[in-house]
């Protein structure tokens, strides 16, 4: 049997590391909810962008709702584990967190080295879009099209006169989302050339989307790399809680 002086230096060690890993999975469980919210959000929000992409980027928001849910669940059961001083809860909840923190660095990785394989596609996607553009029996691509045009300010893939080698433009020329000022851009104003470029506007789409992507994937991968290691400072709490918990155990016999 160990002193009892030993056995209350263990005590508020044990203490202390309780209350830090309790704040610790409240702020874990809170990031938790952030992406369940943020999957939700984008499932609502940016559908219309993403029918311009493959199947596997569709998927994105229901990864998101998926990772923020089982972060949700892990978190309550972390509070849990720490509040009961369980060490094979503890252990089994530092083992969870381990496999989180793999899949948040592959998938942060892969992100980042396949991000110009996202470009080529909403490239192609767009492009097809476009070359199948309908404004009078709009499908989700053709909204997805005008949505863009009208919220970024931009008018096609490269510029505008990509619109000229579509069928659309034989019948009504470019499109009113592509219009500066609503309502000032007649179907005649569209179609004729020498007053289309007065009238729409003048950069093209696919540059401004993928400048956007290219500024803001470095700052997502940095983010979902830092919550990864965020995941360390909690396996390591929790791995040293239980050791202090056997540890006083063993002391006690």
């Amino acid at each position: 049997m160990a002193s009892p002086s030993s056995r209350l230096q263990t005590k508020p060690v044990i203490t202390c590391l309780k209350s830090v890993l309790l704040i610790y999975t409240f702020i874990f469980w809170f990031t938790g909810v952030i992406l369940l919210a943020v999957g939700i959000w984008g499932k609502v929000s940016l559908e219309v962008y993403f029918s311009l992409l493959n199947e596997k980027a569709t998927n994105v928001p229901y990864v998101l709702i998926g990772t923020g849910a089982v972060i949700v669940l892990l978190g309550t059961f972390g509070c849990f584990a720490t509040c009961r001083a369980s060490t094979w809860m503890l252990k089994l909840y530092a083992m969870f967190l381990s496999v989180i923190f793999l899949i948040e660095l592959i998938a942060a990785i892969v992100g980042f080295v396949f991000r110009h394989e996202i470009k080529n596609s909403f490239q192609s996607s767009f492009k097809n879009a476009i070359d199948s553009y309908n404004s009078t029996f709009p499908d989700p691509r053709s909204e997805a099209v005008d949505t863009i045009q009208r919220n970024l300010h931009c008018c096609g893939v490269e510029d505008y006169k990509y619109w000229e080698q579509t069928e659309y433009f034989k019948q009504k020329g470019v499109p009113q989302s592509c219009c500066t000022q609503v309502g000032n851009c007649t179907e005649a104003d569209m179609k004729d050339t020498s007053k289309i470029p007065e009238k729409v506007f003048q950069k093209g789409c696919f540059t401004l989307v993928t400048s956007v992507m290219e500024e803001k994937i470095g700052i997502v991968a940095g983010i979902s790399f830092g919550i990864a290691c965020f995941q360390l400072i909690g396996i390591f709490l929790a791995c040293c809680l239980s050791r202090y918990i056997t540890n006083n155990q063993y002391e006690m016999v």
